[in-house]
């Protein structure tokens, strides 16, 4: 029998190579070809767009009826004694949440930055006030479950979730281990969803730089600048500050590796929702109780929104040194707070902590068509501002997540 070619034993040794490499280095690779392909030809790296696209569509396909069976399945077959805390973990989402508004707007104080408005507003309706985005939030939660699932509604998903959870509490254990098999069966199409990330994310990097390039973001670098480094200053500084108080070690791998395994992946899909699925793979391989973070990290993909916060208070604050607005501290601290607040209802929506952002706006007397413009700005740098923000958020639900789990269990 005549062997095979050298070429194609080669080929076949660099193939089961790139596939026992660990997830994260394939992604590395493919950002790596991603870009080179950008450069080198960019019409052929548009025609790659598709594959990213299937990529995070699958994600978003799965992401919600995940969350619904997952958080149900936990809650059911919770025994009496568990070791699931969620209280620890939601107290560290908002501390988490309000500080980053907080470094928010000590960097808008400190690097004051201005606008050119004269862009056309974006069609939007923004929510006109605080007791409108609550009664949002109040009518997510009473949505029907099906219209949930179907629209994303993953404030909706989660109370159904919880409900339902609460409910099979009494059933007989025939049906409780009927949802764990369900919860096992969509965990496993997830875990086939997320081997193909490589490829999705290398379709994700070559349309974007073949798109908008790498100078389309020159003119609004300093706003840029201000907004990456706010978010780079929690992720760096704050979170492993926090995680330090709450553990007391060294909270640098567990940052890095969230950083690392969630925010990357989270930078290209630039969705909190549909990273929940690496989330949890990463929970899993962090070793952390399943009763928690199969709860916990949903919540986290609705309420923790700290690069929301900043996205929110860095905008509007610019809006407000640009029309010369004369801003106290307190009223920039009660900014903060309603940063924060706003942040928890733009979960799981392209764009929505740009579409809040009239609403903190309306704190300084400016008005929406001012607001609006400002908010097409900051979709026109949302090639990076809305990837940095969902990098941030959605790998701080695993670093909280791992945090108070660790001090709960100590």
């Amino acid at each position: 029998m005549s062997n095979p070619p050298i070429t194609t034993v080669n080929k076949l040794s660099l193939f089961k190579k790139l596939t026992a490499m660990s997830l994260v280095k394939q992604i590395i690779i493919a950002i790596i070809l991603g870009t080179l392909l950008a450069v080198i030809s960019p019409e052929t790296a548009k025609s790659f767009a598709m594959l990213g696209g299937l990529f995070v569509s699958a994600l978003k396909a799965v992401a919600p009826i995940l969350v619904l069976v997952l958080v149900a399945s936990s809650i059911a077959n919770q025994s009496s004694n568990s070791e699931a805390e969620l209280k620890p973990i939601v107290l560290l989402y908002l501390i988490g949440t309000l500080s980053a508004a907080f470094v928010a707007v000590l960097m808008s104080f400190s690097f004051p930055t201005t606008l050119t408005l004269d862009l056309a507003g974006a069609v939007a309706k923004p929510p006109q006030g605080l007791s409108e985005v609550l009664k949002t939030l109040a009518f997510k939660i009473v949505d029907n479950p099906i219209n949930a699932i179907a629209t994303g509604n993953f404030i909706g998903i989660l109370a159904w979730g919880l409900g339902l959870g609460f409910a099979l509490k009494k059933a007989n254990d025939s049906t409780k281990i009927m949802v764990h098999d369900i919860s096992e069966a969509i965990s496993s199409i997830v875990r086939l969803v997320i081997r193909f990330a490589p490829l999705g994310i290398f379709g994700l990097v070559a349309n974007t730089i073949a798109t908008t390039g790498f100078s389309a973001l020159g003119q609004f670098s300093h706003l840029v600048i201000i907004l990456v480094s706010s978010m780079l200053i929690i992720a760096l500084i704050v979170n492993p500050l926090i995680v330090f108080l709450v553990t007391k070690q060294n909270p640098y791998p567990l940052v890095l590796t969230c950083l690392r395994e969630s925010g990357i992946t989270a930078f290209f899909t630039r969705s909190s929702a549909a990273n929940i699925p690496v989330n949890m793979a990463l929970c899993k391989k962090l070793d952390l109780h399943e009763d928690t973070y199969s709860v916990a990290i949903p919540l986290g993909a609705t309420v923790n929104m700290a690069g929301a916060a900043i996205t929110i208070t860095v905008l509007t604050l610019a809006a407000a040194h640009t029309l010369n607005i004369d801003i106290d501290f307190a009223t920039a601290i009660l900014l903060s707070i309603v940063a924060s607040v706003s942040a928890c209802g733009a979960s799981g929506v392209a764009g929505g902590s740009l579409l809040l952002i009239p609403l903190a706006c309306s704190l300084f007397g400016i008005n929406n068509d001012i607001a609006m413009q400002v908010v097409a700005i900051g979709f026109i740098i949302g090639v990076i501002q809305d990837s940095a923000e969902t990098a941030l958020n959605s790998s701080t639900d695993v670093v909280f997540a791992a945090a108070a789990s660790h001090h709960i269990t100590k």
